[in-house]
């Protein structure tokens, strides 16, 4: 991979962090809110359903997750295993388009 797609990947990887550091921060926050308030999971999953605003929240959350998480793996297969070149930058993207399916299929079933 070239020097500037090797910069883009750690930028990537950095921008990613702070989206979900601050979606952790919301997402723990809320978990105390609600329990502290006594909701149950059938009374949370009531107050969210069809909910615009937290599923996009939630799917912002997912595909940081997606790419930092396709991202991090991708060096630790280079730096482990040696997996370097088009083969493992195809796996780590497939990787990343997986998390990102099944994290958003979870995002409808939970606000859909």
């Amino acid at each position: 991979m070239s020097q500037r797609g090797e910069t883009m990947i750690w930028v990537a990887q950095r921008a990613t962090a702070v989206v979900l550091a601050l979606c952790v921060l919301v997402h723990l926050a809320t978990i105390v809110y609600a329990v502290r308030g006594g909701l149950t999971a059938p009374e949370i999953l009531g107050r969210t359903r069809g909910s615009v605003a937290w599923a996009s929240f939630y799917s912002i959350f997912v595909i940081a997750i997606a790419i930092h998480g396709a991202i991090g793996l991708r060096g630790v297969a280079a730096e482990w295993l040696g997996f370097r070149g088009k083969a493992a930058e195809f796996v780590m993207a497939a990787v990343g388009f997986a998390l990102a399916f099944m994290g958003l299929r979870a995002v409808v079933a939970v606000f859909g």
